[in-house]
């Protein structure tokens, strides 16, 4: 069984949980983290000639955001208690956790449960349900 679990993060309170859960049992089991966070992006949207040619230029900041914004603060929460590696990729962040799953050779996938109803799940989707639909590996869904 690999030592590697994959950490969904998004900065929300439950994805907070979800990696605070996860370094916990990855420090018990000598295990490391990779923090992954993915910005929705899709390659069939529709953007204007000036958006196409400094589509590289927003995809960098929209990383440095993040990294910024929700990585970095999340990082000095955990502490030294474990190894963790950072991932920021563009994608669906569901699609995004199941393919590094299988690149990584991850054993598990932890994310936080953000608590939408049903009927907002259904219109808007659930990174938490699509992964259980495609990962190939257990999903630890962390209320």
């Amino acid at each position: 069984m690999s030592d590697i679990y994959l950490v969904g993060v998004d900065g929300s309170e439950a994805a907070i949980r979800a990696a605070e859960f996860a370094a916990g049992r990855a420090a018990a089991e000598g295990a490391s983290l990779i923090l992954v966070h993915g910005i929705n992006w899709s390659p069939y949207q529709v953007i204007t000639p000036d958006e196409a040619a400094k589509r590289h230029e927003l995809r960098e900041a929209e990383i440095a955001q993040a990294r910024q914004q929700v990585v970095a603060p999340l990082l000095a929460r955990l502490g030294d208690k474990v190894t963790v590696d950072v991932r920021i990729v563009h994608g669906h962040p569901a699609e995004v956790l199941a393919g590094l799953a299988n690149g990584e050779g991850a054993a598990q996938i932890f994310v936080g449960r953000h608590g939408h109803s049903q009927l907002g799940a259904a219109l808007f989707g659930s990174v938490a349900f699509a992964l259980v639909q495609m990962a190939p590996v257990p999903i630890t869904v962390v209320p």
